[in-house]
């Protein structure tokens, strides 16, 4: 069975840390997790905090990067940063965790669109254009109220990202940002994590209609795992297996799959104790769903799916064939320009 986590922020995490300890760092702490987890196909966001935005935020950009290709380079014989669906079958053959590069909100690229053909070069190839609030691309789902689609940067954005091979991501974006890039889209999309909004009514999930409509592109929808958004205080894995049946009863078993967003250990990691955050869009950031906090937990999403009745091939495409599929037809590896 494939595993596949398309939002894991740990990046952010190590490029906290002094530039020699990024590889050590990556192999003691989290290559066991993601053993443990039994994790396959691991997409790394270069997320950017606000305190690099907007000034920093392109080196940021480029650090992060960075620290994905020593992460590489560093452990050969167990990941592989790969770039298309070949370099991602040649990793899996070989028992090596394939990792691809996602850009998170791109804060670096403002509206100087040319640089999305600079960070493809570098091997990204997965992208949004919002986070929570506004952007020179577009705005992210909180706000909402705006009633915004994309920016004239923002189309120009999205065409490059299909000129090159690049999968746009619609988590974060608005609401009126998904139906305009479903508009636009002459390719699949996916949202790297997002759950249900008719479970929980909350911007940063997405509602049916937006599920169907990626289902109508070809897209995938990546399940987030993050507690506040799965409910309001019901903090069990059973309220994750809730929406992971709802997605997939909206768009169809072939659509979804696993983005569980692991912020417990990415949030202790990057935040001072003297001021740590204790809500993030009106929800808090210190809960989560028991066993879950990391990918070690993973297995019991296996689990929890055969307590419902799951068939061993459903499970299987969900937990992660159905975003090895469309990463093995959708990647490019390409020539820019």
């Amino acid at each position: 069975m494939i595993i596949a986590d398309t939002h894991n922020d740990l990046l952010d995490a190590i490029v906290h840390r002094p530039v020699e300890r990024w590889v050590p760092h990556f192999r003691d702490q989290w290559l066991p997790q993601l053993h443990a987890g039994g994790v396959n196909l691991q997409v790394l966001p270069v997320f950017i905090d606000d305190l690099f935005r907007p000034e920093g935020a392109l080196r940021r950009t480029l650090r992060m990067i960075e620290a994905a290709h020593r992460i590489a380079e560093g452990n050969p014989d167990t990941v592989e940063l790969c770039f298309d669906g070949e370099d991602i079958d040649a990793a899996l053959e070989s028992n090596r965790i394939a990792l691809v590069l996602a850009l998170e909100s791109a804060p670096g690229v403002g509206e100087d669109v040319e640089l999305i053909e600079t960070l493809y070069r570098l091997g990204v190839r997965i992208a949004s254009l919002a986070h929570f609030g506004r952007t020179a691309l577009a705005d992210g789902s909180g706000e909402d109220a705006t009633g915004s689609r994309l920016t004239r940067a923002g189309v120009a954005a999205f065409a490059e990202m299909e000129r090159l091979g690049m999968i746009f991501d619609v988590s974060h974006l608005s609401a009126a940002g998904v139906e305009h890039v479903l508009e636009l889209a002459t390719r699949p999309v996916m949202a790297t994590h997002s759950s249900a909004r008719a479970l929980r009514d909350h911007h940063r999930n997405l509602t049916d209609d937006q599920l169907r409509g990626i289902a109508a592109n070809g897209g995938v929808v990546c399940v987030n795992f993050f507690a506040p958004f799965l409910h309001e205080s019901d903090f069990r894995i059973e309220r994750l297996i809730d929406h992971i049946e709802h997605i997939t009863g909206v768009m169809g078993i072939r659509h979804v799959g696993l983005g569980p967003d692991f912020v417990k250990e990415v949030l202790q990691d990057v935040t001072p104790p003297c001021c740590e955050a204790q809500f993030i869009e009106g929800v808090p950031t210190d809960r989560y769903l028991p066993g879950l906090e990391g990918p070690a937990g993973l297995p019991l999403v296996v689990d929890a799916l055969r307590q419902r009745g799951w068939p061993e091939d459903d499970i299987a495409l969900v937990m992660g064939q159905n975003v090895l599929d469309l990463f093995r037809t959708e990647l490019k590896r390409g020539t820019a320009s």
